[in-house]
């Protein structure tokens, strides 16, 4: 029976549907944000306006900025909700027996869950301070293309990615990511009920590609920037 302890939502089961629920909902999150980075694989004048126009595009489209803010809001509770319980879980077991249960039945990612999830946050927060931050309050270069104005963020954007020390802690936040999703975006179905004996095998292959593929595609990225595009910056 599930504990009815005070906390974000009364109880520790509820608290897990919106760990699964706000997880999934970023994973959709992330896809999105590839597809939109994918454009820094275009060089050149190309490459720079097709990414600032897809920039200006998510910071104007309605809709868009309607769901930029329901993200920020399924960070805030993924996070808050999964310090929760992992404090929790901590409290709830005798460290011995954790340790040792843990080992014995669960891969090294669902057992560092916490740890995985802390590193993603503050990547997080380093992200969103170089690119998010700089978008909307810092002083990004402008430029007009007929009669519209666009924020040059391909520049800074390419900029940051020459930088060998950003591209490496962005390497290695992504493979923190994906080892996060290996364990999370599997395990968030069944803590949701969905589970049928032909189906799950399936969510748990397509989930586990998706853990490695997509944060893959974002390393590919930068390590493209890093490699390519040093020099291309306006």
């Amino acid at each position: 029976m599930a504990t009815t302890s005070k906390g974000l939502f009364g109880s520790s089961l509820a608290r897990k549907y919106w760990m699964a629920a706000s997880g999934l909902f970023l994973c959709t999150f992330l896809i999105g944000h590839l597809l939109g980075n994918l454009q820094l694989f275009v060089t050149g004048e190309e490459g720079r306006q097709a990414f600032n126009a897809y920039g200006l595009f998510m910071t104007t489209f309605p809709l868009v900025k309607i769901l930029s803010y329901v993200t920020y809001l399924a960070v805030l509770l993924h996070t808050v909700d999964g310090f929760m319980l992992a404090r929790q879980n901590r409290a709830a077991r005798p460290v011995k027996y954790a340790k040792e249960k843990q080992s014995a039945n669960a891969s090294w990612a669902s057992r560092k869950m916490a740890l995985l999830g802390t590193l993603t946050l503050f990547f997080i927060v380093i992200h969103m301070r170089s690119f998010w931050y700089e978008m909307h309050f810092g002083h990004v270069p402008t430029y007009v293309v007929d009669g519209v104005e666009y924020k040059d963020l391909w520049t800074i954007t390419v900029a940051a990615f020459e930088n060998w020390w950003y591209t490496a802690f962005y390497v290695v936040a992504l493979l923190g990511l994906a080892f996060h999703l290996s364990h999370g975006a599997q395990s968030a179905f069944q803590t949701l009920g969905v589970n049928h004996p032909k189906y799950t095998p399936i969510i748990k292959k397509a989930m586990g590609a998706f853990a490695w593929v997509v944060p893959a595609g974002f390393i590919a990225v930068a390590i493209f920037l890093f490699v390519v595009q040093p020099g291309q910056s306006i």
